[in-house]
């Protein structure tokens, strides 16, 4: 979907707030899951040469806990961004995190599609074939 955005000419807002989220929400539950506080807000915007670099940092830092997490049963206290208190397990998040960008995704390609564009395939066995 980066390789896709960055050869267009003109990528619409909505895919821009949608795909920084996907990157922010991903670097704020690596944050989350280390400890340390978030560079990036929820909804922070990031041009679209960027990405790549934002999202190969994120993969980078998950590759990072599961290789360095004893267990992913290991439970992550953290608070959200209205402030209030959770705790969930390692394994949990990282499912989290996969899921939320695929709903995301999900928009944006209907964003594409809308706007006439044919989205790239995103789907796992599509690439695993």
């Amino acid at each position: 979907m980066i390789q896709q955005c960055s050869g267009l000419d003109n990528v619409s807002d909505n895919c821009i707030r949608l795909f920084s989220h996907i990157l922010n929400a991903h670097h704020i539950w690596n944050q989350r899951m280390l400890g340390v506080a978030a560079e990036f807000g929820v909804w922070d915007l990031h041009e679209v040469r960027k990405w790549e670099d934002i999202h190969y940092e994120n993969q980078r830092t998950s590759f990072e806990i599961v290789s360095n997490t004893d267990t992913f049963e290991k439970r992550v206290e953290y608070s959200n961004s209205e402030g209030d208190s959770f705790s969930s397990e390692v394994k949990d998040i990282l499912f989290h995190i996969i899921n939320h960008s695929t709903h995301h995704r999900g928009q944006i390609m209907m964003e594409f599609r809308n706007s006439g564009i044919v989205p790239e395939a995103l789907d796992y066995i599509h690439y695993k074939r």
